[in-house]
């Protein structure tokens, strides 16, 4: 882990991980990814201007961000950004890419330096989550849409698990629960009021990969899992009825 200033809090470092061929690639996870891009096409507008991408890693999500005059893909890990530039550049100069290695805690970038942001599968890391959401918030100009996804406590396997007694914590209180070192899950009710208190509005919700289970995957073709979960997720449009293990939220900057 790289060096950095003794007031900020510890980061999940990516560095020399496969993860994107092991987790993604290789994982089985074909389900969850399209799942994610069910959300970002319900939620997220055809941009213009500039966008950062916060937690980009291999560059999964990238090429799906459409209208964008410039990407800026964001990570701590310079080995998951130079897997990105691999395959999102190909050896061509002059694309909308631009890479930059930072810690999400201290953005290098001026205030309202971007038109639009997205965080997926990054917020679940952090161990101070308002903090990162308020310089997120920082270097957004006013009006401008971000997308937020979490992964949440209050999904339908835990809340088996809790009435079973299978599991120790409990999923409808609002503390974090940190199940693997800098691994959280939250609470949709925490998550909200800490946008709120980083100056965001939430536009809209989404509930995401209901049917994240092996023996459904198995057994239900894809696109079949898919158009089940394009109506499961419109039930997640309020906190109160969101039971997913992952969570996307529309948010405004004001």
């Amino acid at each position: 882990m790289r060096g950095r200033p003794s007031d900020l809090p510890p980061v999940c470092d990516y560095e020399g991980s496969d993860y994107q061929y092991r987790f993604w690639e290789r994982g089985g996870r074909e389900y969850e990814d399209r799942a994610e891009v069910v959300a970002l096409r319900a939620l997220f507008p055809r941009g213009q201007g500039r966008l950062l991408e916060i937690g980009a890693g291999a560059g999964r999500m990238t090429p799906r961000y459409q209208g964008f005059r410039e990407i800026v893909l964001l990570d701590y890990a310079r080995s998951q950004l130079r897997l990105a530039r691999e395959r999102l550049d190909q050896g061509r100069a002059g694309t909308r890419y631009r890479y930059v290695a930072a810690n999400a805690y201290t953005l290098p970038f001026p205030d309202a330096a971007f038109d639009a942001a997205t965080m997926i599968r990054t917020l679940h890391h952090m161990a101070d989550p308002l903090r990162v959401l308020r310089e997120v918030r920082r270097v957004l100009k006013p009006g401008a849409p971000f997308l937020l996804e979490y992964a949440s406590k209050r999904h339908l396997k835990a809340i088996l698990r809790y009435l079973t007694r299978r599991q120790t914590w409990n999923p409808f209180t609002p503390e974090p629960v940190e199940f693997a070192p800098l691994n959280f899950d939250f609470h949709p009710r925490q998550v909200e009021a800490w946008v709120r208190a980083a100056g965001f509005r939430v536009k809209a919700r989404r509930a995401v990969s209901y049917f994240r289970w092996e023996p459904l995957k198995r057994l239900l073709p894809l696109g079949v899992l898919l158009g089940l979960e394009r109506l499961a997720q419109v039930t997640g449009r309020w906190t109160w009825s969101l039971y997913s293990p992952s969570v996307f939220l529309l948010l405004q900057a004001e």
